[in-house]
Formats: structure tokens, C-alpha cells, sequence
């Protein structure tokens, strides 16, 4: 098996400016370009052209922001199968993440749940549940909401920062397979 890279974009990662990585990569982490920002002035070499390596540098500008920057990117996902959905009103990637989890064929039952769910997470924790979708349906995604919503602020905090970068590496991934 052969491991993808994003070398075959001109240029590739390692060789961008910070305009041109931004431009494509600062929607890898949904509406925060500054983890991309904070990842190329880190210093971006020929191995994070590997979208792992990548993803493990961006996912660690993440780990290292302030708790109020850590908010904001848990703040800026949307909920799942929420009303931005239903509306079309989500990027790119959420929507394709979404779906391909199932999540636009809820039924009314379902949809319901969710926007139970979804309101009653927000409520507890101040910021919206997140998960990486892909390999999940949308059985065990509500199955999750409901173990989840259980758990502490702390532990929901950095158990959606792992998911964050878990969505991440799967964007990343993705791009590499695209070429």
C-alpha cells in the first residue's frame, strides 16, 4: 500500500506560502483558519505533505490554543442533522460528512431526536456535540449522543477537541485521495 501525500497539489504543503496553504487548507477545521495559520508558522517541512502528518501538526496548534480559541472551533461546527443542515446552509465537507453518515435520510422520529439531543447537549455543555461521522450511521451516532451527554464539561471538552481533529485527519485524507 502506498501512502498518500498532498505533494501532488502545486505547490505542495511544504513549499506554500501562508496565503496559499490557508487558501487550502484553512477550512480543514470548519470556519478557523488560524489552526492552519498556526500550523505553517510552526514550520511546515517535507513530511507534512503526508496528510497524517499534517493533520498530527494541525491537530497539535489546536491541543496548544487557549481554552477560549479551543471554544471557538467547538462552537463553529454544526449540529448534527440541526437545522443548518436541513436548511443546506453547511460547508462543503459537513454536508458530505453528514450524509455519508446517513444523516440526511432521518426520518421525522429521528430528526426529532436529533433536535432533542442536540438542544439538550447544548444546554449542559454551552457548545455543540461532535463526532467524526465517517463509519457510523446514524443509529450509533444518536447511541453516542446519548452516552456522551453523561459526562462531565472537562471530559465533553476534550473528548470534541479529539473529534475535531479526528474530522480533521479525515479531510485531510480525503484531499490526498482526491489527487
Amino acid at each position: 500500500m502506498t501512502t498518500s501525500t498532498l505533494d501532488n497539489l502545486s505547490p505542495a504543503p511544504s513549499t506554500c506560502s501562508l496565503e496559499t496553504f490557508i487558501d487550502h487548507y484553512g477550512d480543514v477545521y470548519e470556519h478557523s483558519p488560524w489552526v492552519a495559520e498556526a500550523a505553517w508558522k510552526k514550520g511546515l517541512s517535507a513530511e507534512h505533505d503526508a496528510p497524517d502528518a499534517l493533520a498530527e501538526l494541525m491537530g497539535l496548534m489546536l491541543q496548544q490554543a487557549t481554552p477560549e480559541q479551543q471554544i471557538a472551533v467547538i462552537q463553529a461546527h454544526p449540529d448534527l442533522a440541526g437545522k443548518a443542515a436541513m436548511a443546506g446552509e453547511l460547508t462543503r465537507d459537513s454536508t458530505q460528512e453528514q450524509a455519508g453518515a446517513g444523516l440526511d435520510q432521518c426520518t421525522p422520529k429521528e430528526f426529532a431526536r436529533f433536535e432533542q439531543l442536540n438542544a439538550a447537549y447544548k444546554e449542559k455543555f454551552g457548545f455543540p456535540f461532535i463526532i467524526a461521522v465517517k463509519g457510523l450511521d446514524r443509529h450509533a451516532i444518536l447511541k453516542a449522543f446519548e452516552t456522551r451527554l453523561h459526562n462531565g464539561l472537562a471530559e465533553e471538552r476534550e473528548t470534541a477537541i479529539q473529534q475535531i481533529i479526528r474530522i480533521a485527519r479525515f479531510r485531510l485524507r480525503a484531499r490526498a485521495e482526491q489527487l
